[in-house]
Parts: C-alpha cells; sequence; structure tokens
C-alpha cells in the first residue's frame, strides 16, 4: 500500500456539464434493519455532494469560516421526494446543480441514483431543492462574498435549463 501523497481519483467526484456527480457505495451503516438505507442517510449523501461540488469550484468550507469576515451555509429549507429504496452493497451518484447563488442565498437542486450494475439506464431514488443562506458568526444573513459568487458564476445553471440528470 502506497502512504505517498498522491491524489485518488473521483473522491470529490467530477463536474460535468455544471452538474457533479458523486459516486457512494452504500454500506451496512448506512442501512436499517431491512437492509434498506435509512432515510437520514440521504440528507448525509447529499450534504457530501454539495460540499464536494464547492470544494471542486475552489470554495473551502474551512476557509471561509476562518477568514477575516467568517461566514458559513445553513440549510433553510428543502423539499424532499423519496422516490425509491437503496439497498445494501449498491452503487448510487449523486448529482448536485447550483441553480442560483446571489445575495445572501444559494439554490440547488439534487437527484440520486441507482447505478446499474450492468451499465444500463440509472433509477432515480431520492430528489430535492435546498435552500441555503449565507450566515455571519452570529446567525445573521450575510451577502455571498465575491469569491464565492465568482468561483460558482461558471458552474450555475438556472432552474429553467435544469432538467433531469
Amino acid at each position: 500500500m502506497s502512504s505517498g501523497g498522491g491524489t485518488w481519483p473521483d473522491l470529490a467526484g467530477r463536474i460535468e456539464d455544471k452538474v457533479h456527480k458523486l459516486p457512494i457505495r452504500v454500506y451496512y451503516e448506512d442501512t436499517d434493519f431491512s437492509g434498506i438505507v435509512y432515510h437520514a442517510n440521504y440528507l448525509k449523501f447529499a450534504e457530501r455532494g454539495r460540499s464536494d461540488f464547492l470544494r471542486l469550484a475552489g470554495v473551502h468550507h474551512a476557509d471561509l469560516f476562518d477568514g477575516s469576515d467568517p461566514v458559513a451555509f445553513a440549510i433553510h429549507r428543502m423539499e424532499i421526494d423519496f422516490v425509491r429504496p437503496a439497498r445494501i452493497d449498491e452503487r448510487l451518484e449523486v448529482h448536485t446543480r447550483y441553480v442560483r447563488a446571489s445575495g445572501a442565498r444559494i439554490e440547488a437542486e439534487q437527484i440520486i441514483w441507482r447505478l446499474a450494475p450492468d451499465g444500463g439506464p440509472a433509477d432515480e431514488l431520492w430528489r430535492a431543492q435546498v435552500f441555503a443562506a449565507v450566515l455571519d458568526t452570529g446567525g445573521r444573513p450575510r451577502r455571498l462574498p465575491a469569491s464565492v459568487r465568482d468561483a460558482m458564476a461558471p458552474l450555475i445553471s438556472p432552474r429553467e435549463a435544469a432538467g433531469g440528470a
């Protein structure tokens, strides 16, 4: 096993046509007693997708919070549809599309897909509209920092252009 400083391909997923795609494997710890993914774990998968999208765009949560004018993102609303269950050992892919990043708000659309073992069509399992606010350390709304807005601008895909994944 190598302990070198090389990169691990796709650790943070990839961005294709303004959609971030993050592979996920369903492990035993993700499931309930029946082997089906516990509903709250979809939120964890989605959070990883949003965070890794931002990371690949050059926006790092730690930098935002440790800067001279610290800010953080807080989810204030989600609209979620649970379409089909995922099961232990399945391969999933979290698709994240940011549809707005302006003022003190960020909005994203996310879909979690089950990948077919034979490379066939994927099944939609979970879908969400995510609304986040930019807050300072006192919990007050703040405008999106210009550096974040600039980093995200080329990757925003407005809702009217956003379709299935």
